[in-house]
Formats: C-alpha cells, sequence, structure tokens
C-alpha cells in the first residue's frame, strides 16, 4: 500500500482574525484537503486552532478529520528559550509559564488521540540583514547557548511526554543542521523527542536531502516534504521551494529511506506559495563556515553540483530560471500541493519501502 499524503497547514492565529483578516477555519481546511484527494494534514499549532484549549472543540475536529479519512497531525509550538517570548500565546496558556502552556497542549492533543507533535528551535525572520536572519546567528545568544538551554526545557518536557505516550518532533528547520537534531534526541530520549524531516531546509546547512534522510531516518516520525531550486543569487546561493520532482531531490532515494525506517511515516507536504523570499545558502561566508563544524565538505561539494545540475534543467527548458523564481507566481498553494502528491504517490507507488534499513524506534 502506498504512504499517506497530507498537508501542513498554518491555521490564522485569531489575533489577526480580529484585525479583519480572513482566513479559512479548520472545517473548511479539512474540507479542501479532502477535496484535493489528500489524505490527512499537519495544523500548526494547537493554540490557534483553540486558543483556549477547548477540549470540546479539539474533539470535533479529531472527529472530522477521522469521519473524511484524514490522518491529523498537530503542532505545539517552539522549544528554544531565546525565542519564546516570540510566542505569548503559550505563556498565556501555562497562566504566565511556557512551560506549563506546553504541557498543556501535549496533554490536549494527547486525549484526541495526537501523539506525534511538531515543534521547531527557532524562527527565520525576513526583514533582518543576510545571515542574522536566521536565529542561529543571533547577535545576543551563541548557538551553543540556544542548544543547551533548547536541550534543558526538552528534558523538562519529558516526563509529560511519557506519561502521554507522545513525541515531540524536532523540525530539521533552517537554524539546525541535522546532526544537531540527532544530538537532541538522543540526548533527551527517542521514547519523548523525533524528527520532522524538511527536505528543504537541510541545504542552507550545506546539507543534501538524501544524507540528511540517511542521518535522521532512524528517528523520523513526522515530515514536511518539498522540493528546491539552487541558483546564484546576488549575495549568495539561493534556495527556492518548487513542488516535488520539479528541482534536484532524488525522491526515490529519500523516501527510500524514511519509509524503510519506518513504513508508516506519513508524507506530509508543507507547501509555498505564488511568491516566496529566497532563503540564502552562505557557503563562502567565514562566519558560516564557523558556524557548521559538522559540516562535511564531500556534502558541500555535493550542493554546489546540484547548482549545475538545475542549470541544465533550465537550459532544456523544463525548469524556471532564476528570474522566474525570483519573479514568484509560478505556482498557487493548491498547484504545489497537488503537484507534490502526484510525484510522492507515483514514487512510492513504483518501490517497496517495507524493509527497514535499521531498527525503527516506536
Amino acid at each position: 500500500m502506498s504512504a499517506r499524503v497530507g498537508a501542513d497547514v498554518k491555521l490564522p492565529s485569531p489575533h489577526r482574525a480580529l484585525k479583519g483578516t480572513v482566513e479559512a477555519s479548520w472545517a473548511e481546511v479539512l474540507a479542501d484537503t479532502a477535496a484535493q484527494g489528500l489524505d490527512g494534514v499537519l495544523l500548526r499549532t494547537l493554540y490557534e486552532l483553540s486558543p483556549t484549549l477547548d477540549a470540546g472543540l479539539l474533539r470535533e475536529v479529531a472527529d472530522a478529520a477521522a469521519g473524511q479519512g484524514l490522518y491529523l497531525q498537530l503542532g505545539v509550538g517552539k522549544v528554544n528559550p531565546y525565542m519564546t517570548a516570540e510566542l505569548p500565546e503559550i505563556r498565556r496558556l501555562g497562566g504566565g509559564s511556557y512551560l506549563t502552556g506546553m504541557e498543556r497542549m501535549i496533554e490536549a492533543a494527547a486525549a484526541i488521540g495526537c501523539h506525534e507533535l511538531w515543534t521547531a528551535t527557532g524562527n527565520f525572520q525576513a526583514g533582518l540583514p543576510g545571515l542574522h536572519k536566521n536565529d542561529r546567528y543571533r547577535r545576543d545568544a551563541p548557538w551553543a547557548d540556544q542548544m543547551a538551554a533548547t536541550e534543558r526545557l526538552l528534558l523538562q518536557l519529558a516526563p509529560v511526554l511519557r506519561d502521554c505516550g507522545s513525541h515531540l518532533n524536532l523540525e530539521t528547520h533552517e537554524e539546525i543542521a541535522t546532526p544537531e537534531v540527532v544530538r537532541l534526541v538522543e540526548a533527551v530520549g527517542p521514547d519523548v523527542i523525533g524528527i520532522t524531516f524538511d527536505s528543504a531546509n537541510v541545504y542552507v546547512h550545506g546539507e543534501t536531502a538524501e544524507a540528511a534522510a540517511r542521518r535522521v531516518a532512524p528517528y523520523t516520525r513526522m515530515c514536511h516534504l518539498r522540493d528546491v531550486a539552487l541558483v546564484p543569487g546576488p549575495e549568495a546561493l539561493d534556495r527556492y521551494l518548487v513542488p516535488c520532482g520539479e528541482g534536484v531531490i532524488d525522491w526515490a532515494e529519500v523516501l527510500g529511506v524514511l519509509l524503510g525506517a519506518n513504513p508508516d511515516l506519513h508524507l506530509t507536504i508543507e507547501p509555498a506559495g505564488p511568491h516566496q523570499p529566497a532563503m540564502q545558502v552562505w557557503h563562502d561566508d567565514p562566519r558560516w563556515r564557523a558556524a557548521h563544524p559538522d559540516l562535511d565538505p564531500l556534502e558541500l561539494d555535493a550542493v554546489l553540483d546540484r547548482v549545475g545540475a538545475y542549470e541544465h534543467h533550465v537550459r532544456s527548458f523544463d525548469r524556471p530560471d532564476a528570474a522566474s523564481l525570483r519573479a514568484g507566481g509560478l505556482f498557487t498553494r493548491e498547484e504545489f500541493l497537488r503537484r507534490s502528491a502526484g510525484h510522492l504517490r507515483s514514487v512510492t507507488a513504483a518501490g517497496d519501502h517495507t524493509q527497514p534499513t535499521k531498527e525503527y524506534i516506536p
């Protein structure tokens, strides 16, 4: 049986909605997901689904998803104490304690049968200059301090995760390299911490999706899947998001590794909209090099080789060039999902991914 393919959805903040922003409700999101022929949804985050964690509402959402044959996954905010001030909603949930707010969300999700929970270790601030868009390079806190604080918070959350039989799944986000994610999992315990594999973010750390998948597969319990285009940019190498199968990733290899480790893994697509800023790979910047002690030079060379591979597709007129990517408007969110889902399903249907490459940790 082919893996189930779904969509990552960011629900509107109730605070934005109060300002008159018109957004889809959770019911519309579920209905649209089913109408697109997808198999499930990851809703980020729980406090935007229900700012009060209303048990009746959350049960209604879970029942509605099940009634439409959809898998339901949830996110519960971020776990880097150096940026939790950017998420006051979670502190309010905890009556002044961010830790208590996270614990309440984990328990609320478990009560409706959601035990695989998305989380991440930082933010991306598009309005800041250069490297400093990324929390890894924030001037007020060395990355090593952020990692140590994150590990301490995860250790504090471990008891409630064990009590609930749940996992916090750290995304391979733009601020954290995959060896660092793996070390956090192993330091806190794979019985409570897992990984959300984002196939596109790894490139900003000089990693390929294929090699990164091999590193994280034993602990991967959730996905954010999308492809990448790599093109020279005005400041550095630019990474753009494109539908799966339309970039530089070898999906047969990536899915073979991931599903070989966890045959029940849901393949959740994180779609991009018609306009997106580039994210840079600052491989020529000595600060970037110094900030990546785990960097494999051969893997970085493989990333740089993908620039030429993508350019070959451009010359063959089957990929948009750098100018088109910068201009945007190449696809809607719905087209991104449809094209990605079609490719992922064709890849999984063509191969047998049921033989584990390493013991999967339940």
